[in-house]
This record gives C-alpha cells, structure tokens and sequence, in this order.
C-alpha cells in the first residue's frame, strides 16, 4: 500500500487517466466523424473546411448510407474529413483509428504492430502501417526544432541499435564482436539532443562523431552542454562551454551528467527488448522519434496525448513513405527516410 507520505507516480495518479477505450468504442459513426472534425477543424469548431481552396462554406453530400463526404461550394470539389491526411483513402471505420490512437497513446515504452492488429482484428500489415503513419505524425513536432539557449543546459549522448552478429556455437570459433572486422556494418548510432526540463531531438548516424553537424545546428547558442567522455563531443568545446561526466566514476558530479538523455536510451532500449524486438535499419529513426515523442509527453494525460496525435494526424498529408507501402506504390523510400 501507498502511504500518504509516499509521492505517487504520475502515471498511477488520476490525472494521467483522463481517457478510456470503452468510451471510444461506445461512439456510433456520427460520434466519431464530429470527434475528428473537431480535432481537424478547432479553428471552426469542427465545421469542415475544404482542403482544397480554404474555402468554409461546404455542406453535406454524402450518398444514402455512404461514407462521410462534403461539397465547397465556393470550388465545388468534394472531400471528407480526412482527404489529404495521414488517414487519406482510409477503409476502416473512423472509430477503428480514434481507438487505434488510443491504444498507441496508453503504451509508455511503445507498441507492436502483432499487438495491434490483434486488438483491431486487422491484418498485421494494416496495423504495421498504421503505426509507421503515428511515427510519422509524431516527428512533425520535430522539424527544425532547436533546443537550449542563454544558460539552459542540454545534454547529449549515443547509443548503438541494430547489426546483432550472432556468435559462433565453440567458444574457439568465437571472435571480439566489438572489433569493425568482426561486425555486420550494419549497425548504427542513435544520438540523442535533449533539453533539461524540455524537448528533444533524436537523430540517426554511423556514429558518434558523423553527428556533431547535427548537434551544433540543434542546439542554441548560450547553452552549456553536458555530455560523458567520449572522444566525438570534444570538438564541441570551440563552440558551448562543456560540462563532463565520466560515467566509471560517477552518474553526476558537481554538476555534470547525461541523465536525461539515458532515461531516452533507457525508453528506447526497453521498446526495443520488449515490444519491437528489432528497430534496426531504415526504421530506426521512426522508432527513435517516437521515443523521443512520448519521453517529452510524458506529463500529459492519456486524453491529451491522444488528442495531440490525432491532431498531428489530421495536420500531416498523405504518407510519402507508407502510402501504397505493400504495393510498393513508392519509389526510393529508404533514401527518404534516411534523410528524414
């Protein structure tokens, strides 16, 4: 049992349960379509706007017991209440994707695409996408983010996913998987940029010093910069004051330390082990952002992150990686989300 004088964790509070699924299975057709023009739509409080010429004067010409659809009658083109999103040319009812947001909102360390399509009674295919396009919406919060400033601290660290080499059955075959020789070339460094008490910015590289570019162009003049003692962040100190710590002595001293940045990793490492299983490769950097998500989040309700990706959703336009995905309906998407 809690005692009074024990402080409770956000999560087991009330204030971190603020939405629940059967409310949202509950909602009939009507319910759900208002629920996502109002997310859509905030600035006319749900009333539909054409996506096409701006225009606010639409109305409703949807067949009899068609799918959702409105006329401008200012361009007389017809759309619905998700043409031009991430959920354009969708084939589940609307309710099926404010559950499956839902669901994706109430897992703290992530969730798997098998988990979700057992959840939704969808393929796994149908699912696999489906969380790729939350990814996705969730990294729109990212673009040219820039973190820190005068006196702020931020902190960054590296941490290596992907490129398992698995070793040999005898021990005398078995070689030193940390040497460059022995390894698959495969793996790749996540390097984290994180804000203390703020944001982050999470990025994909070969290692830790392909991202120094990266991390002085995230991160504002001013800052001081905490990092541990790998040999990539010294060229950093012609540009922030530094602050280090080394980690065989001490977490933290007089100061120093990367502690937020390894609670990300610790996110991360744990969607990986225990949901995902595999994050390497051209997906990793969706992973990586998602982490970086829901650790920045962390403090809002299961309502109000919900209601923040759904609106993510609604604002984003239609995959150029993950439309057509099985279909292989789009072209160089490994170079798109490498550069991404």
């Amino acid at each position: 049992m809690i005692g009074n004088d024990v402080s409770q964790h956000f999560l087991l509070s009330r204030a971190a349960k603020t939405l629940s699924l059967a409310s949202i299975f509950r909602m009939s057709d009507a319910e759900a379509e208002a629920t996502f023009c109002r997310v859509r739509w905030p600035e006319t409080e749900g009333k539909p706007v054409c996506p096409h010429c701006g225009g606010v004067d639409a109305y409703d010409c949807r067949r009899p017991n068609g799918a959702p659809r409105f006329r401008c009658r200012a361009c007389a083109k017809d759309f619905n209440v998700t043409s031009g999103t991430l959920f354009a040319s969708h084939k589940l009812p609307l309710r099926v994707y404010l559950a499956a947001i839902a669901i994706f909102a109430n897992e703290v360390k992530g969730k798997s695409a098998l988990a979700m399509s057992r959840d939704l009674g969808t393929s796994y295919k149908a699912a696999f996408v489906l969380l790729h396009k939350l990814r996705e919406a969730m990294a729109e919060e990212m673009k040219g983010r820039i973190v820190g400033g005068d006196g702020k601290v931020c902190e960054i660290d590296g941490g290596y996913f992907g490129g398992y080499v698995k070793p040999a059955n005898m021990r005398e075959n078995r070689r030193d998987r940390r040497l460059a020789v022995n390894q698959s070339g495969k793996r790749q460094c996540v390097v984290i940029v994180r804000e203390r008490e703020g944001r982050s910015v999470p990025a994909v590289f070969r290692s830790e010093g392909h991202a120094l570019a990266f991390i002085k162009s995230r991160i504002a003049k001013g800052s001081i910069v905490n990092a541990d003692e790998g040999k990539a962040w010294d060229a950093l100190h012609a540009q922030f004051e530094m602050k280090r710590i080394n980690h065989e002595e001490a977490y933290s001293f007089d100061g120093a330390c990367t502690n937020a940045a390894e609670e990300y990793f610790s996110r991360l490492r744990r969607a990986e082990i225990g949901h995902h299983h595999h994050v390497a490769g051209v997906y990793l950097l969706r992973y990586a952002q998602e982490a970086s998500w829901r650790e920045d989040h962390r403090r809002l309700s299961n309502g109000e992150q919900m209601e923040r990706l759904a609106a993510l959703m609604t604002k984003k336009k239609a995959s150029p990686d993950f439309t057509g995905y099985w279909q292989r309906h789009t072209s160089s998407r490994t170079e798109r989300l490498l550069r991404s």
